[in-house]
């Protein structure tokens, strides 16, 4: 569903991924872990093209979205291909970046008219079942200061679900809540998660990645330093690395 090989990233002098590969299936979820600075952000940014790479290539569904040239730089693909592959990935932010002048209804809708084209009514039936989805559907009329942050992030994950990506990225989603606002949101990934529904999760939650992830792909200093199923990466045998990471001695 997803490849991306031998990605490299720098911001000038600082490199932030270095040589990463990575794959995944389609219905299948996979968790990043990582302290901060390991990487995990700006990979999720490269492969839903929030950043641009400077070498590497990405394919999502068969299309390549950016290759290496012969030049030893990116190439991406042309502007039209590169919007329909993006439309295939949606991202949901720790900070959720609703529109705070735009009702929760109207966050949802806004991008379903303009980027898909939907008629109206169609966009508004489609949003008010994702909140429904999700619990919200008293707040449609409701903007995001009136909400708590953990009904902010629902509305923002009904958001990305309305344009209908086949891979849903995350971008450790409940770092910004309290433990009661966090089970909240991980509840809605949970249940995503049981639909089959491809997702690719950047969390601190080790419990949760444990629980829900099929793999886990442990970052440090812009490298996969360890990756596989989540039972075995994080279960009783798990590394010393990983240990060390979760703060056991």
């Amino acid at each position: 569903m997803l490849q991306a090989k031998r990605l490299v990233k720098s911001f000038g002098a600082l490199g932030v991924l270095r040589d990463v590969t990575a794959e995944i299936s389609r219905g299948e979820v996979v968790a990043i872990i990582g302290k901060s600075g390991s990487g995990k952000s700006t990979l999720l940014r490269c492969l839903t093209h929030l950043e641009t790479i400077d070498s590497g290539e990405i394919t999502i569904d068969g299309e390549t979205m950016v290759r290496t040239g012969t030049d030893g730089k990116a190439v991406y693909a042309p502007p039209a291909t590169l919007r329909r592959i993006c439309l295939k990935t949606g991202l949901v932010f720790q900070g959720f970046n609703l529109f705070p002048h735009f009702s929760v209804i109207r966050n949802l809708t806004e991008a379903q008219v303009r980027v898909l084209k939907r008629n109206k009514k169609d966009a508004i039936d489609t949003a008010m079942r994702l909140l429904d989805r999700v619990g919200l559907l008293e707040k449609a009329d409701q903007f995001p200061y009136q909400l708590s942050g953990g009904q902010q992030q629902r509305v923002a994950i009904a958001r990305a679900l309305a344009l209908s990506p086949e891979i849903l990225c995350f971008d450790e989603p409940t770092s910004a809540l309290d433990p009661l606002l966090t089970q909240e949101v991980l509840a809605v990934i949970r249940s995503l998660a049981e639909e089959k529904r491809t997702m690719l999760v950047v969390t601190h939650e080790m419990a949760f990645a444990r629980e829900v992830a099929d793999r886990v792909i442990f970052m440090a200093d812009g490298v996969i330093v360890e990756e596989g199923a989540a039972c075995d990466v994080l279960g009783a045998d798990r590394s010393e690395k990983i240990r060390a990471f979760i703060g056991e001695k």
